[in-house]
């Protein structure tokens, strides 16, 4: 297995030349020199509109964003991807491009994920008169109520005759923890036919996931599947991957009516993306290969997968050891060191002696030089309904690593967490 150089991946990034320690990046990563330098090209010397006469070269600069793209979905084509300006809004366009495929009476199971693979979902429910049915996560040891999973066992039960589409998240942005996606699909689509569901589609969000594992919708059998570029070292813009059978089939356009694009991604994109966003993207991919001699994307999420692992060890192992939990720091999610998490971990401070979460990053920004961050994180109906109750305006405390920071680091906020928790 190759490994990271750690360095080489910094020198990359030139905010990280500060010094200054990012450990917010589950709210967006830092972007990449070779990023912002195909963004500043494009607006110095091809910003133009595309398909005019002269536009030859940027409308090529567009496309090699879209190349990329296909490449980290590992979509069959340039027609199953379109950008637009957040995954938010890019859900919003599917389910709107989606409404005249449902049904009243058809069901949509979701997860009390981000609420962005949620919203839509449940708007489009009241529009139609669907229902909407709700996975659950369970909790997965008895000392800790909230070190909840989301379990198979509690999806399948979900599904019935009526099933239209299950939205669920690859990677929880609250909870750190990577759902086997192709085992859970397989298993959904099985229980699905042995109830006589007619047609099934799943929504994958991917934006927790994508920095850290790679993406494969062919493999998992996935219908949607979306990710924010400005979270995998881009700028500030998203990125749908829209399978090609439920583009032509699923979509009614949502754009003008005199467009001829029931085969193309533009059929859910009004207005059309950012271009010289989407040209910067195209950078994403040649310096996540040039992480590893390989030259291969699979080879260089493995090593970054890894490298996290090494990085996240201090800090789980310092937030779930026995003077903390006696302390009263609970952690979302499981407290297990392996490739089922990434390096993003939330906690709160409760019982006797407890702390809000507002508090404790209030600490560190006083400290300075080290950026954490506390709230609900779009998953308000998470944080919501977990058991003891919390307060979901204050939130939780989340610190969130990525391949670019250093155990250095990590032992700098494990200090500092160790002084507020004092």
């Amino acid at each position: 297995m190759a490994v990271l150089d750690i360095h080489q991946a910094r020198a990359c990034f030139p905010s990280l030349r500060s010094g200054h320690i990012y450990a917010d990046n589950a709210g967006g990563s830092r972007t990449a020199q070779a990023v912002i330098d195909r963004i500043v090209d494009y607006l110095t010397n091809t910003n133009i509109q595309l398909e005019a006469g002269y536009s030859a070269v940027n409308s090529q600069r567009v496309v090699e964003g879209s190349v990329a793209a296909v490449e980290l979905f590992n979509a069959t084509s340039l027609d199953e991807v379109g950008f637009g300006s957040s995954a938010t809004m890019l859900f919003e366009n599917i389910a709107r491009a989606l409404e005249n495929d449902i049904q009243p009476g058809d069901e949509f199971i979701l997860t009390y994920e981000h609420e962005a693979n949620n919203g839509a979902w449940k708007r489009l429910a009241a529009r139609r008169n669907a229902v909407v049915k709700y996975w659950h996560p369970v909790p997965v040891s008895a000392e800790n109520p909230y070190s909840v999973a989301y379990r198979v066992e509690e999806l399948l039960p979900l599904v019935s005759s009526r099933t239209r589409l299950a939205a669920i998240t690859a990677c929880s942005n609250i909870l750190g923890s990577v759902l086997p996606v192709e085992e859970t699909v397989k298993a959904l689509r099985q229980r699905a036919k042995e109830q006589g569901a007619i047609k099934v589609e799943v929504s994958l969000d991917c934006v927790a996931y994508a920095p850290h594992r790679i993406i494969d919708v062919q493999k998992w059998d996935v219908d949607y599947c979306l990710f924010s570029v400005y979270k995998v070292f881009g700028a500030h813009n998203a990125v749908a991957y829209v399978r090609s059978a439920a583009l032509q089939t699923s979509f009614t356009s949502i754009v003008h009516d005199f467009l001829k694009v029931d085969d193309k991604p533009y059929k859910f994109q009004p207005g059309g993306p950012g271009h010289e966003l989407v040209y910067g993207a195209s950078a994403i991919v040649p310096y996540l290969k040039s992480l590893t001699p390989e030259d291969d994307l699979a080879a260089s999420f493995s090593a970054i997968a890894k490298y996290e692992q090494e990085i996240l060890t201090p800090l789980l192992r310092f937030l779930a050891d026995t003077k903390q939990v006696d302390r009263g720091v609970r952690i979302l999610g499981t407290s297990e060191i392996n490739f089922s998490r990434i390096p993003t971990v939330c906690f709160v401070v409760i019982g006797q002696n407890a702390v809000k979460s507002k508090d404790i990053v209030e600490a560190f920004h006083k400290k300075g030089g080290i950026s954490i961050q506390c709230g609900y994180f779009g998953a308000y109906h998470l944080i919501d309904n977990l058991h003891p109750k919390l307060d979901v305006n204050d939130g939780v405390v989340r610190i969130s690593l990525v391949h670019y920071n250093t155990i250095e680091e990590v032992e700098r906020i494990v200090d500092v967490l160790r002084e507020v928790l004092a």
